[in-house]
């Protein structure tokens, strides 16, 4: 990667964007600083030793810590300058990335796939795509498609470098000729071998938080998704591991559908804005999962490969505003294809919320059941949390028996019996209500302040599935 920046000016938030996408997709770097013509030929070389150790600051705790800088005018004077104006530090740079370059393994083997980046007709031989193939081969006579159209054409010539060929791989740059195709269906895109490309609807990624991004990555909001050679509008719904889980190896190239996610409404990281995390941060332990997943849901389908790059931005950020527009950036394990993937696909994706519901004991109704209230609405059908566990803060574990009368109230079985201090507590609370039922307010609230009995709560526990249709509640 070269990385150019304008001497006169130094790092700008684009420059900064384009650093952060070289840290994801690139392994080396070259830093060229342009438009050295346009500095004072005394203060030339000042400015310039001044400005390469501001971008080795820079670059310190980046993956480029140590990459070289090489200072350079290449049009000297300007677009309008006279053509015999040299280049300045131009041969300098050739040398630095003569040094820099390496010959990358190639594989031939696999599916054709390659990126086309120009489209043209040629009189009397057909209509040319031109791109670099990215992984594996073509010979003269195969068939490709291209998936965004569901055209399929056959290869009738190529060329590198205006010299034919019959066969190119993985890394090669091309031009190949099919026939009876308008080019204007094509600017640019991806072609492959048939079949071999799928366009999607939604995906699953596995993604990281890009640090230089302010604010939370919120769920349900949309961000521009860059996929492959495409960029359009997508909602995300972040989840995690269960927390039992966080510290589960990394699976790099593929997704559970076996396992049970947590549902998260933000992504997890150091500067969320959750209570938990606060809670935690508190007591000094942020514990942080060590993968996150986002569902992703396309405005329109997109057309990629499995396993490809990922970066979700926030695009429509002002440009002059000193904020990195990069918000996130991930792999994708798995494209859904179906247009009714929310029926077909989505009830296999088992991530869960957690739920928590609170409510007092009102009564005792005898040494293994009591009378709960404050837990349900009035209207709510208690028979759907019939038989769901719940736990007083007394510790004992009771079971939901059914609803009590017709305000929301509700009958808890208590399998091990009350705790004999738990049924004098209650039965103070009783007898404190009744007393206060019978118009003596004033004394009430002088008992109050001098002997306040704490209710006994009632807490239930439970998860349900987010994309499950018939929302059930479960315990473990």
């Amino acid at each position: 990667m070269m990385l150019v920046i304008d001497v006169t000016k130094g790092m700008q938030t684009q420059s900064a964007e384009c650093l952060v996408i070289g840290q994801i997709a690139c392994q080396k770097m070259v830093v060229v600083l342009n438009k050295i013509d346009l500095l004072p030929e005394g203060k030339r070389q000042s400015a310039i030793e001044k400005m390469t150790k501001k971008m080795q600051k820079t670059l310190e705790n980046t993956k480029f810590c140590g990459c070289p800088i090489v200072a350079v005018a290449a049009k000297p004077g300007g677009p309008e300058a006279p053509e015999s104006e040299n280049p300045l530090g131009v041969s300098e740079l050739i040398e630095v990335l003569k040094s820099q370059a390496y010959l990358p393994s190639r594989d031939p083997s696999g599916h054709f796939l390659m990126a086309v980046d120009h489209c043209f007709s040629i009189k009397g031989q057909g209509t040319v795509m031109t791109g670099t193939i990215l992984s594996g081969s073509v010979s003269l006579g195969d068939s490709v498609e291209i998936p965004a159209l569901k055209v399929t054409k056959k290869v009738k010539s190529m060329q590198m470098f205006h010299t034919p060929v019959t066969y190119a791989m993985q890394g090669d740059r091309v031009g190949i000729c099919v026939t009876q195709f308008d080019p204007k269906l094509l600017e640019r895109g991806l072609i492959c071998t048939p079949e071999s490309l799928h366009t999607i609807h939604a995906a699953i990624i596995s993604l990281k938080k890009i640090q230089y991004f302010r604010g939370a990555l919120q769920t349900k909001a949309k961000f521009h998704i860059t996929v492959g050679h495409e960029t359009v509008m997508g909602r995300v719904m972040f989840f995690s591991p269960a927390p039992a889980d966080f510290n589960e190896d990394v699976q790099e190239d593929a997704f559970d559908f076996e396992k049970d996610y947590l549902y998260q409404e933000a992504y997890l990281s150091k500067d969320s804005n959750s209570s938990e995390n606060k809670e935690n941060d508190q007591a000094g332990e942020v514990q942080l999962p060590r993968q996150q997943w986002a569902l992703l849901e396309f405005e329109k389908p997109v057309t990629c490969p499995k396993l490809c790059l990922v970066i979700g931005s926030k695009l429509d950020t002002d440009i002059h505003a000193n904020t990195c527009r990069l918000a996130f950036h991930g792999v994708l394990l798995q494209g859904m294809e179906d247009k009714n993937y929310t029926e077909t696909f989505l009830p296999k994706l088992k991530v869960y919320k957690l739920k928590h519901k609170e409510g007092q004991v009102e009564r005792v109704m005898d040494d293994y059941s009591v009378i709960g209230r404050s837990l349900f609405k009035k209207e709510t059908n208690i028979q759907l949390f019939v038989g769901l566990k719940v736990k007083l803060s007394t510790g004992e574990d009771g079971i939901i028996d059914g609803g009590f009368g017709q305000s929301g109230k509700f009958k808890i079985r208590i399998p091990d019996g009350l705790k004999p201090e738990t049924k004098t507590l209650l039965t103070a609370a009783s007898k404190k209500k009744s007393k206060a039922g019978k118009g003596d307010t004033t004394k009430e609230d002088e008992s109050s302040k001098n002997d306040s009995v704490q209710p006994v709560t009632i807490s239930l526990l439970f998860k349900r599935y987010v994309f499950d249709t018939q929302k059930k509640m479960i315990q473990s």
